[in-house]
């Protein structure tokens, strides 16, 4: 008689717990869009100063735009192999974590400081091929 061989059993390989914040962050993922990302930018850039109203809702849209492409670019290690988008991926995280002036021309300002880090990280990752480049 031969003795039957047993299988190994398997284990999963994360928890229930660790599957949840897998799903939680797959639910907060929002897919990159170079359309509105540019259609951000160029609302703040606009020879027409923002209102005062527009201000917030402008700094969460742009905070967000640093936050996907820093993301994409260390992903893809642009951080390692090019010392230039190392540089615009630490501008863009300094001036996302500032926080938006109270005064309306200051807060213009910071905006458009953003926008401009937003611009330049996207052109250094379209040069880099991270992103495809958007019109």
């Amino acid at each position: 008689m031969t003795a039957l061989a047993t299988a190994p059993t398997w284990t999963p390989p994360l928890d229930s717990s660790e599957l949840a914040d897998v799903l939680a962050k797959i639910r907060q993922w929002v897919p990159y869009d170079g359309d509105a990302l540019l259609d951000d930018v160029g609302a703040v850039l606009d020879d027409v100063v923002p209102r005062e109203e527009e201000l917030e809702d402008h700094a969460q849209r742009l905070r967000g735009h640093l936050m996907q492409l820093v993301d994409i670019a260390v992903a893809q290690e642009a951080d390692q192999s090019d010392p230039e988008a190392d540089r615009l991926i630490r501008q863009a995280r300094d001036v996302r974590a500032q926080e938006l002036p109270g005064d309306h021309m200051k807060a213009v300002g910071h905006l458009r400081r953003m926008a401009w880090s937003v611009n330049e990280l996207l052109e250094r990752l379209a040069a880099l091929r991270c992103v495809k480049e958007t019109a």
